[in-house]
């Protein structure tokens, strides 16, 4: 494999370019068909799926796309970082399907997506801290009642301490590349779920074999009324096992499927 000149910033500056623009119109691509179905094709019809009927008003969309595609930019410098290592040597990627197992692939994805959620758990409530909440982490909770669009809706600070995680992971898990795409595209989607302000889980999802543990809209809107609850990014086990997992959740899911 080549090596990457790292000396050469206009081709690192073309690199994040061509991330930013594909980490972007996912944002975009995923969030969008979420507002369209939920809030502009048959806004009503989800009324009993809806959490919270606060007010919106499309000042505060334009802020929460705003933030968002500054996001996108910090986390397509992470996946050029990621690309630069990588190309270098310097990571455990794998190009070739056939270097590890095929189970290695699902597995790999799990472990990445289990040490993430570790680290954002233990991170989102390190930035619940009074000081730290009104530094970096008040402007996602600008959004009381939140939307697809509020996905990436983040402080440059909390940004960078949300983009720097899986360039770390690759540093030591082996992964085929298309495992991290799939990784990436995951937190899109599941972050556009869990911010659409619309339940879309079936009636008794929680008590699931899988639905206990994933992470809904219920679930997550919660964490932007109460605060202290509900830290979790795609499963609720730290939640359960910590204690900080919201005693309205079960009720409020019912509410909103029955």
């Amino acid at each position: 494999m080549n090596e990457y000149d790292f000396s050469n910033p206009l081709t690192f500056a073309g690199l994040t370019g061509l991330l930013f623009l594909i980490v972007a119109l996912r944002y975009v691509f995923i969030a969008g068909i979420f507002y369209v179905i939920f809030y502009v094709f048959n806004p009503k019809g989800f009324d009993r799926r809806r959490i919270f009927n606060g007010h919106k008003n499309s000042k505060q969309y334009r802020k929460e796309f705003a933030w968002s595609i500054f996001t996108s930019l910090l986390f397509a410098i992470a996946g050029a970082a990621i690309i630069v290592l990588w190309q270098n040597g310097y990571t455990a990627i794998y190009d070739d399907i056939d270097a590890m197992s095929w189970w290695w692939i699902p597995l790999s994805f799990l472990i990445a997506a289990f040490i993430h959620e570790t680290y954002y758990y233990w991170l989102h409530r390190w930035m619940h801290r009074p000081k730290i909440y009104r530094w970096i982490h008040k402007v996602h909770h600008d959004s009381h009642v939140t939307s697809p669009w509020t996905s990436f809706s983040f402080h440059p600070g909390e940004g960078v301490l949300q983009s720097i995680v899986i360039p770390i992971v690759v540093l030591f898990l082996p992964m085929h590349y298309w495992t991290i795409v799939g990784l990436l595209t995951f937190m899109t989607l599941t972050s556009a779920i869990n911010h659409s302000n619309i339940e879309i889980y079936p009636q008794n999802f929680y008590k699931h074999w899988l639905g206990r543990w994933l992470i809904g809209a219920t679930h997550h809107s919660l964490h932007h009324t109460q605060y202290r609850f509900n830290f979790g990014l795609y499963f609720t086990f730290w939640d359960k096992w910590m204690k900080t997992e919201s005693e309205n959740y079960v009720s409020n899911f019912k509410k909103h499927t029955s």
